[in-house]
């Protein structure tokens, strides 16, 4: 039996994105594995009244357990009731990779999924993106597709080097897939080791442009998105880490992706890094601390702090709700 998303009070991507492209902001797509995370982004989105897309992995449902997750979401709803915000929640499977993995989230009370077949030769990737697209379309649930490859490694999704966007490619693809967003590589990359320190980061906004012209108005979204800040790095190796080339993408120009057609971005490997250094200060500070709200709290709360911050300066969906 399905469980509808609409009973959960959770919404689709269809009306954010519409709102998003129109008004010059991305929506936040936010990762969580378990509670903590949880409430962080909930308490971040209501504070600042931004929409936000609660992204699930594969490897957070197995961790998590599937039907934990769907109560966890539902939870969350009637959380950002309880905090005095009405704000739209979706929930997403990042990185489906197959049929019967977005099949099951779909009947389990995902409003939104993610069918990546980028790893396919094209023709494959169109075929198995239409599948779920079609079978998606039938529940009101938007879907996800990509094209281009994103280097490094984050949960199971792992690749060595990128492979750019064709713009000559998203027509074709857009057409005969139906997808409701697309997401493109140009430059981004999973995890916290996207470029190598000393270098001039910089993604390929001259591919991002060309894609505009060829599908306007069409949602665009980033993967591996994480800026990783200086200054979090230099906390967690501070207090024990070993962070040495971490690296991530400059604010300024997610910033400027998000005012174009970009309205969903993803960010995932700053949260972690954010709350492993606030873990890491309470045990180096606190050796004798074992109960684990006295370091998990402080993690959620820097964790928060952390999404308030990226919804005000890099996405601009602060207010938005």
């Amino acid at each position: 039996m399905t469980v509808s998303y609409k009973k959960i009070g959770l919404v689709n991507t269809r009306e954010m994105f519409a709102k998003a492209v129109a008004g010059g902001y991305a929506i936040p797509a936010y990762n969580f594995n378990n509670m903590e995370q949880l409430q962080a982004i909930i308490q971040a989105c209501v504070e600042v009244k931004s929409p936000v897309i609660l992204q699930v992995s594969s490897g957070a449902r197995k961790y998590a357990n599937q039907t934990l997750l769907r109560y966890m979401a539902e939870g969350a709803v009637e959380y950002a009731k309880e905090l005095g915000g009405n704000i739209p929640i979706c929930l997403h499977l990042d990185h489906g990779d197959t049929f019967e993995l977005c099949k099951s989230c779909i009947e389990t009370g995902f409003s939104s999924v993610m069918i990546d077949g980028s790893h396919h030769p094209y023709d494959k990737n169109v075929e198995l993106t239409r599948q779920v697209v079609e079978y998606a379309h039938q529940y009101d649930v938007t879907v996800e597709g990509e094209l281009g490859v994103l280097a490094g490694i984050e949960d199971e999704v792992k690749a060595e080097q990128h492979t750019y966007t064709r713009p000559e490619e998203v027509q074709d693809f857009v057409s005969r897939t139906g997808v409701d967003s697309l997401a493109i590589s140009i430059g981004t990359s999973h995890g916290a080791y996207k470029f190598k320190p000393g270098t001039n980061p910089k993604i390929r906004l001259d591919i991002l442009h060309e894609i505009e012209k060829r599908i306007p108005g069409f949602p665009i979204v980033l993967h591996g998105s994480s800026s990783v800040p200086l200054e979090i790095v230099a906390m967690v190796n501070q207090f024990g880490g070993k962070l040495k080339d971490a690296v991530g993408i400059p604010e300024e120009q997610l910033r400027e992706a998000a005012r174009s057609a970009v309205c969903k971005i993803n960010i995932d490997s700053d949260g972690r890094l954010a709350m492993t250094a606030a873990i890491r200060k309470v045990f180096v500070e606190k050796p004798d601390e074992f109960d684990p709200r006295k370091y998990l709290g402080p993690a959620r709360d820097a964790l928060k702090n952390l999404y308030k911050h990226k919804c005000v300066a890099v996405l601009g969906s602060a207010g938005q709700a």
